[in-house]
């Protein structure tokens, strides 16, 4: 569509020439070094020495939660609002997903309800970290300590996001993000987990490489996964991480044109998050308070048919058929109010202001 796409990657600083030189030293797969050098300098964006490259965001979310134990019989606390990619990690554990509602102001996911839904299963939460928004992990953490209750934090909307405390992905056990095309920072396809401990991190790994021993090749001494992260990825990433407070900073600027643009606009409700919380703009996304699905789908058509590419908001996990049950308030609620705005780097304050002067039509 010519006008304004909904997301674009940049690919404007060091990635054409890393990828080059993979390609000249030969080492394109999983081996090469630029694997490694991803992995630190993600690490050292996050002040821990631990982070493990893997396949995919979802392949993140499966590795932290199968690592750290789960499996049949157990239950795992998740969001109803997310990208299905959070229950279905939980599923492929064998543990079963507890879905609770959201916070209606801040859209992650309600501290409250996952109290009243621990049980002498539950062995996880995860926390989304939705749309850049952090969650109230300090208050997750004091539910988990002393239950025996993992913390796994989906940041995969939400790379340089903070709580009150600290960047979100290093709170809980572990941080699992994404770089698929759409994300803050992309490789294309791409995951990555922080650990909090050594040993989390030596299991990750081992879990990666079809659990094959250090010692012996072709060794293996579990099943494991083949959830690597290729030398071509990790090369872009790795010119992806070296540009990340620049494209924080044109994410923040562009959040802060459309708080503006839209500021009065009837019926449109910003996300908010707990004070003290520094979000991240990965879709800018508000709701369209008293709008219907089907209104909103509406509009939705209307910007594409003036240019202007936008996304509904994610489904709730209880409206899908493997995870159906009874529709939980503020999930639906945000579900079929919210819309998504086109939100990448190269957006400048015009465009902004031009799509803003068409949804302000519209709503």
């Amino acid at each position: 569509m010519t006008g304004y796409p909904f997301s674009r990657p940049d690919l404007n600083g060091r990635e054409e020439e890393y990828v080059l030189q993979a390609l000249r030293e030969n080492t394109i797969s999983s081996l090469g070094r630029h694997v490694g050098e991803f992995e630190r300098a993600f690490a050292a964006f996050h002040r821990l020495p631990w982070a493990v490259a893997v396949s995919n965001g979802t392949a993140a979310l499966h590795l932290a939660l199968h690592a750290l134990g789960l499996g049949p019989g157990d239950e795992v606390i998740v969001p109803d609002l997310t990208f299905v990619a959070t229950a279905n990690a939980v599923a492929y554990t064998g543990a079963t997903p507890v879905i609770v509602d959201v916070d209606p102001a801040s859209w992650t996911i309600d501290v409250n309800q996952v109290a009243r839904a621990i049980t002498d299963r539950t062995r996880a939460v995860v926390a989304v970290h939705l749309y850049g928004m952090p969650a109230r992990m300090s208050a997750l953490r004091d539910l988990a300590t002393g239950r025996g209750i993992a913390l796994v934090e989906d940041a995969a909307e939400a790379l340089g996001a903070r709580d009150q405390v600290r960047l979100v992905g290093t709170a809980g056990d572990a941080g699992c993000f994404s770089f698929y095309e759409n994300k803050i920072v992309t490789t294309g396809e791409g995951g990555m987990v922080i650990a909090a401990s050594a040993r989390l991190d030596q299991r990750l790994r081992h879990l990666r490489d079809h659990a094959m021993a250090a010692e012996h090749r072709y060794y293996h001494d579990e099943v494991g996964f083949n959830y690597r992260l290729t030398a071509v990825q990790a090369a872009i990433g790795l010119a992806q991480v070296e540009r990340l407070g620049s494209f924080l900073d044109e994410r923040g600027e562009i959040a802060s044109w459309y708080r503006r643009e839209l500021s009065g606009a009837r019926g449109v409700v910003f996300q908010h998050g707990p004070a003290g919380s520094e979000p991240v703009c990965w879709q800018f996304t508000c709701r369209i308070e008293g709008c219907t699905r089907e209104r909103r789908d509406w509009i939705i058509e209307q910007l594409r048919g003036q240019g202007v590419d936008s996304r509904p908001a994610l489904r709730p996990m209880r409206s899908l058929p493997m995870y159906a049950g009874p529709m939980l308030p503020n999930a639906q609620r945000i579900s079929d109010e919210g819309i998504s705005l086109p939100t990448f780097v190269g957006l400048r304050e015009p465009d902004v202001t031009a799509i803003c002067a068409i949804l302000r039509r519209l709503v």
